[in-house]
């Protein structure tokens, strides 16, 4: 598969009366054609900040995207004008928000907030952007979508306008989906039916997924790939089988180890990370998980780890200790 996406060295800052906050520190990652790709990690990680940045939705002032390239489809979107990422956002690459009350506009009705996207981006009529809003509002499993077309957002319930989210993202077939924590104000059971329906899309559809969120047992099943975001930086990336067996930085296996289990046949306490995440106020020149580690060295103080191969090409961890082992790599 080719690279749809290819992020490298991005890095975003804000101003802020303390001082200037160093939310993303020069990530690289890239997504694959139809590929899912999860990134995880605490609030305040950096998860939301750097999908914001690709599509440069981040308020400036206070924030500004200090450095980097993203090229999609070959292009980079850091260095495009206003005008060319209009035809971008929306188009070829939608975001699913995290709270949908707060993403729609209440006065607007559900039906014509769905179609603007496709109305926007094609040259179609009023009717035929209706008849696409209705085809998707029925494809994301909203009932009697022609007689709800013209309710408004507070007569859907959560999970209803989750789905129409979805269907908002959808209506043009973008390329690359990126789904900001959509599930993470839904009880479980709309959550899994709302995990269900977008895998469903992808296979349907053929696209691309970023999914962000803080709760690693959502995206179990779900992604090909994980980056383990902390502090700034992606601390971890592998296939989603090999973090699940085999995490390789300090950080993810006290993220699994804080997840109860049901393929385990002996009762397991479940731990916590000591500490709380570094403020970013000045940009580490050392190991931003350092003050929260249980296997630091000397050299975790003085010298911030890149990403290193450790199980095999696919498996990368920014650790100066094998966790395994207790030893460092040399």
């Amino acid at each position: 598969m080719s690279d749809l996406l290819d992020v490298r060295g991005l890095e975003t800052q804000f101003k802020t009366r303390e001082g200037i906050v160093h939310a993303v520190n020069g990530i690289s990652f890239k997504v694959k054609e139809g590929e899912t790709l999860g990134v995880v990690g605490e609030s305040g990680c950096g998860k939301t900040v750097s999908m914001m940045s690709l599509l440069r939705l981040i308020p400036s002032p206070p924030g500004k995207v200090a450095a980097g390239e993203a090229y999609f489809d070959g292009k980079d979107l850091l260095k495009m004008d206003n005008e060319q990422l209009r035809h971008i956002r929306g188009s070829k690459i939608s975001i699913v928000f995290q709270d949908p009350m707060t993403s729609f506009n209440p006065v607007l009705t559900i039906g014509k907030q769905t179609a603007e996207p496709f109305l926007i981006h094609n040259n179609v009529s009023q009717e035929e952007a209706k008849d696409r809003a209705i085809r998707y509002l029925e494809l994301v499993g909203i009932p009697n979508a022609a007689e709800r077309y013209n309710d408004y957002p507070h007569q859907f319930s959560g999970g209803m306008r989750q789905r129409v989210m979805i269907a908002m993202g959808l209506i043009c077939e973008p390329r690359l989906l990126i789904g900001d924590e959509p599930t993470t104000a839904l009880d479980v059971t709309i959550q899994a039916q709302i995990v269900e329906l977008v895998k469903k899309l992808r296979d349907d559809l053929g696209m691309s997924i970023i999914w962000i969120t803080h709760d690693l047992g959502i995206i179990a099943g779900m992604v090909d790939r994980v980056n383990v975001m902390y502090g700034g930086y992606i601390i971890e990336t592998a296939p989603v089988k090999g973090l699940y067996s085999q995490p390789q930085h300090p950080y993810t296996i006290g993220l699994l180890g804080s997840l109860p289990r049901m393929d385990e046949s002996v009762d397991r306490r479940l731990t916590s990370i000591d500490g709380l995440p570094p403020t970013l106020l000045e940009k580490p020149h050392y190991c931003p998980f350092e003050p929260r580690c249980v296997y630091a060295v000397e050299r975790c103080r003085h010298e911030n780890p890149p990403l290193m191969p450790v199980d095999g090409d696919e498996h990368f961890s920014a650790c100066w200790v094998n966790p395994r082992t207790g030893k460092e790599h040399k």
